[in-house]
């Protein structure tokens, strides 16, 4: 049971574009918290603003989250509130932050989450691809070891469809290794999510590799494994029994 004379830790979602695309209760939080830790805070002093929202803002991403912890910690423990939010999306799914999540638990300190927009639950929802389960990667190894996780998904008769963010400078390489290594693959990009210049990209990967020569962005790509099953339409899906699986 949590500690109730120490502070709360708020996971708080925040838009991956469109900036109105944030909850009433994720305002609500922001507006009423003690701290807000971010993981850019010129990025996140964007949303702020926009909102009309003054808070005292730190810094807590990949580079400096370890040194932080502690001192964060005792300040949830004197009764803090304090707001933790990503770049974009959901903290901790490939952002920073599960490690003070983790301390939270440990310490007995209370953590509430405020759902908000995820790029990855977005892409797989209009990928046209079966939403049932799929292998998150998060974001794409690169060169060796980007070759070395391709063959282990092909390998692996349980992962049908994976899905990952990828780079715009990587892109083609990445497409070049899915092609070379699990064939001409259904694949659908989802580039600059609710963006101004939102793009949607369903074909195969060689015809993915002709449309995309030069490409700016954010790019959340969902794949479908030529071996891939067809799920009908209503049917339970069975309990594959790996984390990894996004359900």
């Amino acid at each position: 049971m949590d500690d109730e004379t120490f502070g709360v830790l708020y996971v708080v979602g925040t838009p991956i574009g469109n900036l109105k695309d944030i909850s009433l209760r994720a305002l609500e939080i922001l507006k009423s918290v003690d701290l807000i830790i971010a993981e850019d805070t010129r990025r996140t002093s964007h949303l702020l603003f926009y909102y009309g929202i003054s808070k005292p803002m730190e810094s807590f991403n990949e580079r400096n989250s370890f040194k932080k912890i502690d001192n964060i910690i005792e300040r949830l423990k004197s009764g803090m509130k304090i707001a933790q939010v990503s770049d974009a999306g959901m903290p901790v799914i490939s952002d920073p932050g599960w490690n003070l999540v983790r301390r939270c638990h440990e310490e007995k300190i209370k953590v509430e989450v405020i759902p908000g927009p995820s790029a990855l639950t977005s892409a797989v929802a209009i990928s046209g691809f079966p939403g049932t389960y799929f292998y998150f990667v998060g974001f794409m190894p690169k060169d060796k070891n980007r070759r070395r996780l391709l063959r282990k998904i092909k390998d692996n008769e349980l992962i049908e469809r994976f899905a990952f963010f990828e780079s715009p400078e990587r892109l083609k390489k990445t497409l070049e290794d899915i092609y070379n290594i699990l064939g001409d693959c259904k694949i659908f990009i989802a580039r600059e999510l609710t963006k101004l210049h939102e793009e949607h990209f369903y074909g195969t990967v060689s015809q993915a590799l002709k449309h995309f020569d030069k490409v700016k962005g954010e790019i959340t790509v969902v794949v479908e494994k030529l071996e891939a099953t067809e799920i009908p339409e209503g049917e339970e899906s069975q309990d594959l029994g790996s984390g990894e699986y996004i359900r």
